[in-house]
């Protein structure tokens, strides 16, 4: 039987995909998966039996992943199956930015007992007033599934979309709207666009990508939005820009002490993925992701480890062997197991960045002694017998 522990609670309709093989705990020392959606893991201490973690969401910063890869940890993240709720807060603070709706709204509630208050919003409504969208350029900084979305619901508004990504995938520029430009700089969309929005994860490359600088080649009046990591943007740079009216407006997804009090800033609180929808389908897809690793060994789309899909076993035994990606690690893997005489009908090995992933049928069982021998390679992580 094996043991699931959520950290966070997790769509119904993941869990009941779950079948009779499995068995949830509340107890994360002896869990083989873990499912977590925006906890912090960075503290957690994480058991020897602890497999895999699947992030009910996109962003994995909440997850120590050297750690885990070090640990032959999968970490797993559902990407994609939240994009289409991102997007439409995305467009909704597109259009709160564009016109002063939420000033108009407080306004309104501030004179709601005005007995003449269908005359005095007709005398005061020019100070709300804003622009249309239509015909405006929006850059998109980062194209994947839900910087893809937005620039191309934004396309189909009649807005001028630029869109930047150096790491696009083959299949999201296949499914980018033909009207979108796919520029080579980000500087064009900095100084071109009226609108900015960032859609890329948070690393040592990205944080503050959004800083005194780059705020200083954007247009005048230009409306940043921000619906991907808090720390894209340098709080201090967008306030004094805000101030000084450099820049319109700021949207963000992510509020904290400083954006919350800077003039011109919509702060929205954490909606992006929160409908139903979105929980639902990041729910199955982080389900079936940890249960075909558990029940298969298969890796799809992980953070710390490489895609690598064999299928169901049909041979007696499945090893897989998690190891850091230096040479002659297959030489000494398949050395010990023909020494052993176990025959291998089929075998995959897959790398990514400084770890790799081999996995191994087998036409016999594999004893313990040779699970030590293989446990005990120099660069060796983890040793598991999937069946």
């Amino acid at each position: 039987m094996r043991k699931i522990h959520c950290i966070n609670k997790i769509s119904k309709c993941g869990i009941d995909l779950f079948t009779d093989r499995y068995e949830m705990t509340d107890s994360i020392e002896e869990a083989q998966g873990v499912l977590v959606r925006s906890s912090s893991m960075h503290d957690v201490e994480l058991p020897d039996g602890l497999l895999a973690i699947a992030r009910a969401g996109a962003g994995v910063n909440n997850i120590p992943l050297e750690r885990c890869a070090q640990e032959g940890i999968v970490v797993f993240n559902t990407p994609g199956a939240n994009a289409n709720g991102v997007k439409e807060l995305v467009l909704a603070g597109l259009f709160l930015a564009s016109r002063d709706v939420v000033g108009g709204i407080n306004w309104c509630r501030e004179i709601k007992d005005d007995p003449d208050i269908a005359k005095t919003v007709e005398k005061g409504k020019k100070d709300f007033a804003g622009c249309e969208v239509k015909g405006k350029k929006l850059g998109v900084i980062g194209l994947g599934a839900i910087g893809a979305e937005v620039a191309n619901a934004a396309s189909a508004l009649g807005m001028e979309v630029y869109g930047y990504d150096p790491y696009i995938s083959v299949n999201a520029a296949w499914g980018l709207n033909r009207d979108v430009k796919h520029i080579t700089s980000a500087d064009a969309i900095y100084e071109e666009c009226d609108y900015i929005s960032v859609h890329v994860p948070l690393m040592d490359a990205t944080r503050e990508m959004i800083n005194e600088e780059t705020i200083g080649k954007m247009k005048d009046g230009v409306v940043v939005l921000n619906f991907a990591r808090d720390l894209l943007v340098c709080d201090d740079a967008m306030a004094a820009a805000l101030e000084s009216g450099r820049v319109a407006g700021y949207v963000t997804d992510f509020p904290n002490p400083k954006s919350v009090n800077m003039k011109g800033c919509i702060a929205i609180p954490h909606l992006g993925a929160s409908t139903e929808e979105s929980e639902d389908n990041c729910a199955r897809m982080a389900v079936k992701e940890i249960m075909d690793y558990l029940e298969n060994g298969t890796i799809k789309n992980s953070v710390n480890f490489p895609d690598c899909d064999m299928g169901v076993c049909r041979g007696a035994s499945r090893v897989a062997v998690f190891h850091q990606n230096i040479p002659n690690m297959i030489g000494q893997i398949t050395g010990i197991l023909a020494a052993e005489g176990v025959n291998i009908s089929d075998m995959t090995n897959k790398s990514r960045d400084k770890f790799a992933y081999t996995l191994l049928d087998l036409e016999a069982k594999v004893e313990e002694i040779t699970l030590q021998k293989l446990d005990a390679i120099k660069g060796v992580c983890r040793v598991r017998v999937v069946k």
